[in-house]
C-alpha cells in the first residue's frame, strides 16, 4: 500500500482493531486524539494533513454504545471539514441496527436515523460485518459494504476438528444464515423457537426442530449480549441429546452477568471476533476470539485501489 496515500484512523472503540488492520496493509494508525471533557462532551482532532486524501475510520458503536457513535460522527465531520478527499466510516459492530424497523407503536427505527446522522456528517461510504438485517444497508443513500464473519468463523471452527457436527440456528430469523454454515461446513441443520415477549434482553427456547441426538451441536449467531438466548438453547440441545455445545458468533457484545450465564451453561466454547474489543466484563476463558482485521483490511485495501470486494463474500 502507497503510505502516502491511504489514512486509517482509530476511534476510541476499535483502537486495537484499527492497529491490526493498519499491520495487515503494511501502513502507520493515522494519528489522532479523542478526548471527553468533565461534564461529558467529546472532542476529536486530527493531527494529520489529510487534505485531498481518501481516509478510513474504524469505529465500533457500543460500550458505551451513544458516546462511540457521537464520536465517529465528529471524526468524520474533522475530516471532512480538514479537506479529506472522502471519508469511509468502518463500523464493524453497528450497534443501532437492531432497530431496523417499527414493530409497535410511536417507536423510533433508530438504524434509519443513525444512517441519516452518518450521511450528513459527511461519510462517503460505510463499511461494516453482520449487519442484523441486510435491509439495513437500503437506508443509506451512500454505498454499503456488509461483510459476512462467516468464513473466519469456519476456519476456526474447522481447526477443533469436531466431529459429528450439526449447525443449529438459535432461531427462525436466523435460519437462512444459519444455513449459510451448514453448506460452508458440511453437516445437518436444527432450529429452536425462541420468543421475545419484552425488551428486558431476555429471550425463552420453546421448541428445537431437527435431530441433535448424540451429535456436536454448533449454534451460530449475529450476536449475543446477556447470553441468556445461548445458554438456554444449549440446555435444550443437551436435553435433546446433544452430546457438546459450541458457539459461533460474529459479534460478542457481552454486558453485565453473561460470562456467568455462559459459564453455568453447557456451552463449551464459544468462538467470536475481535469486533467489539471495549466489553465490560472479563471475559471467560471460554471465549474464544479470533481476529477479522484481514478481512477488513483486505475491504480496504480493495476499496482504496478501486477494485471488486465480492471476492470478499461467500457464495
Amino acid at each position: 500500500m502507497p503510505a502516502d496515500d491511504i489514512l486509517i484512523f482509530g476511534g476510541s472503540g476499535s483502537r486495537k482493531l484499527a492497529a491490526r488492520i493498519c499491520d495487515y496493509l503494511g501502513v502507520p494508525l493515522a494519528k489522532g486524539e479523542a478526548r471527553r471533557f468533565s461534564e461529558g462532551n467529546l472532542f476529536v482532532r486530527v493531527l494529520e494533513n489529510v487534505r485531498g486524501r481518501r481516509c478510513y475510520v474504524v469505529q465500533s458503536t457500543v460500550f458505551p454504545t451513544n458516546d462511540h457513535f457521537m464520536e465517529l460522527l465528529f471524526w468524520i465531520d474533522a475530516l471532512k471539514r480538514a479537506s479529506a478527499e472522502s471519508v469511509t466510516a468502518v463500523m464493524p459492530f453497528f450497534s443501532y441496527a437492531k432497530g431496523d424497523k417499527k414493530d409497535e407503536p410511536r417507536v423510533s427505527i433508530r438504524a434509519r436515523v443513525c444512517a441519516d446522522a452518518i450521511e450528513a456528517a459527511g461519510a462517503d461510504r460505510v463499511v461494516t460485518l453482520d449487519l442484523h438485517a441486510a435491509q439495513i444497508q437500503g437506508f443509506f443513500r451512500i454505498p454499503v459494504d456488509d461483510l459476512y464473519a462467516l468464513p473466519v468463523l469456519v476456519d476456526a471452527v474447522k481447526q477443533k476438528n469436531l466431529e459429528n457436527l450439526v449447525v443449529v440456528a438459535p432461531d427462525t430469523g436466523f435460519a437462512k444464515q444459519a444455513r449459510k454454515y451448514q453448506k460452508a461446513l458440511r453437516t445437518g441443520i436444527a432450529i429452536a423457537d425462541k420468543e421475545r415477549s419484552s425488551h428486558d434482553e431476555r429471550a425463552q427456547v420453546l421448541e428445537l426442530i431437527g435431530d441433535v441426538d448424540g451429535k456436536t451441536a454448533l449454534i451460530v449467531d449475529d450476536f449475543t449480549i446477556s447470553g441468556g438466548t445461548l445458554a438456554s438453547a444449549a440446555e435444550l440441545l443437551v436435553e435433546r441429546g446433544a452430546c457438546a455445545v459450541h458457539v459461533l458468533v460474529s459479534h460478542g457484545v457481552f454486558a453485565e452477568g453473561s460470562m456467568e450465564r455462559i459459564e453455568a451453561s453447557p456451552i463449551e466454547s464459544l468462538i467470536t471476533t475481535d469486533s467489539i474489543e471495549t466489553q465490560p466484563v472479563e471475559l471467560s476463558d471460554r471465549i474464544e476470539i479470533v481476529s477479522v482485521a484481514p478481512l477488513f483490511g483486505e475491504a480496504i485495501r480493495r476499496i482504496h485501489q478501486r477494485e471488486s470486494i465480492s471476492v470478499l463474500f461467500p457464495d
